[in-house]
């Protein structure tokens, strides 16, 4: 298939208050979300005319293998569909497609606005924002701090922005949730020069923490909003220690890097280590960086694979993939202890993300290394990924809930479309 080519403020949730989820003004419009990553670009399209805006969107999908031989349209409840993507610039014609297909799927109507999930705001952008060549100028700058993301959404940006320059683009911050962080969780333990530069803890995974924090106080009232941390377990992976539906506590920090072992991330490390491989082995930057991002990780560990499910197949032969999985475990629990310290004590443990949302053998894992918070799971509903997946008697609840970054970024959307209508 050919790709097609195309004619040529946001308010917190609750109006301040974390957890709640106002009523939307009527909209007649299509909201798209967008989240581009290096190979791929996640979309979702929302129905802005339903009020309040509906959680599921009316379509989604992604646009696989970009850049690679194989390049892919997926769509929910179809079959794979194959592209043919302009080879000097595939990114730009698998967005095109993107914008085509929506077309298509809204009887001709275009979106009245495109929402980006853009992982790093720096210390400027706390809420969502529409982006202009200013704003996109400043964006740039914070592409050292998260390379495997923040190039991407805004190479989506630009070219939007340069083909249809009239229409509205919002972008949504993973960073910005973390703005309520008090100024000790902030900071580093460098001169304090480097933090008025900038140099300071951000945290990441914000907009799957602010939609944990509508829906657990949802599902699970005054007890969210009490000391909860919530696990983001995906490819990437990071923790946000709550009070009050507000972060206190994360583990990622300046960079993506930070924290938690991921499928390629190393998570936190010695910053002795980088110091040796440079100076013994030669590593200059883009080694390294090759290395952390890349090369870590359950990869790194295990020699296999990225996937914890896939390791989890072979683990009883494999013992690098059972030293994988025990590290990963180790590290999760080591952070659950050290957010449960800054918190007082812990009331809820959340689960999300494509590994905390269905890999019940990882959540037994690491429940069973915390029954010294007073964590008694059920098993059987842990197994069957039930919403709570701990005994009536367990101290500490514990939780699975789905996360929805395509709404949240959708919901901040519809002030902009309102105020532009």
């Amino acid at each position: 298939m050919n790709t097609a080519v195309l004619p040529k403020t946001a308010l917190p949730l609750g109006g301040g208050r974390a957890g709640t989820v106002p009523e939307q003004g009527p909209s007649a419009e299509p909201v798209l979300v967008l989240n581009c990553g290096s190979s791929s670009i996640k979309f979702a399209l929302f129905d802005a005319s339903v009020t309040p805006l509906p959680r599921q969107p009316l379509w989604a999908g992604q646009v696989e293998g970009i850049g690679g031989k194989g390049p892919k349209l997926v769509q929910a409840g179809s079959p794979p569909t194959a592209l043919v993507l302009d080879a000097q610039n595939p990114y730009d014609a698998a967005l095109r497609h993107v914008r085509a297909t929506v077309v298509a799927q809204t009887g001709g109507r275009p979106p009245a606005v495109v929402v980006h999930r853009v992982v790093h705001g720096g210390s400027k952008y706390a809420a969502p924002v529409r982006v202009d060549q200013d704003v996109l100028a400043d964006l740039k700058g914070y592409i050292e701090l998260a390379p495997l993301h923040q190039p991407f959404a805004l190479q989506a940006i630009e070219s939007l922005l340069a083909e249809v320059p009239d229409l509205l683009q919002v972008a949504c911050f993973d960073t910005a949730f973390h703005s309520t962080l008090p100024t000790v969780e902030q900071m580093l333990p460098l001169p304090y020069a480097l933090f008025e530069r900038g140099i300071r803890r951000y945290g990441f995974h914000g907009l799957s923490y602010e939609y944990m924090a509508v829906a657990l106080a949802e599902r699970h009232g005054d007890l969210a909003r009490g000391r909860t941390i919530v696990a983001h377990l995906g490819s990437g992976a990071s923790l946000c220690a709550m009070h009050g539906l507000e972060s206190v506590a994360t583990t990622m920090g300046f960079s993506a890097l930070d924290g938690l072992m991921m499928g390629t991330r190393c998570g936190a490390i010695d910053p002795g280590v980088l110091l040796h491989l440079m100076q013994a082995d030669g590593f200059d930057l883009p080694r390294l960086t090759r290395l952390l991002y890349h090369e870590s990780g359950l990869l790194g560990v295990s020699g296999l694979s990225a996937s914890p499910q896939t390791l989890l197949e072979v683990e009883h032969r494999d013992p690098r993939a059972r030293s994988a999985l025990e590290l990963y475990v180790r590290r999760i629990v080591r952070e659950v202890g050290a957010l449960t310290a800054v918190l007082g004590g812990l009331d809820m443990l959340a689960f999300t993300a494509g590994v905390g949302e269905h890999s019940a053998v990882l959540r037994e894992r690491a429940c069973s290394a915390l029954a010294w918070l007073g964590i008694d799971l059920d098993v059987d509903a842990n197994r069957a990924n039930a919403p709570v997946i701990s005994k009536a008697s367990s101290q500490v609840r514990v939780v699975v809930e789905p996360t929805n970054e395509e709404w949240i970024g959708a919901f901040h959307a519809l002030p902009f479309v309102r105020e532009m209508s």
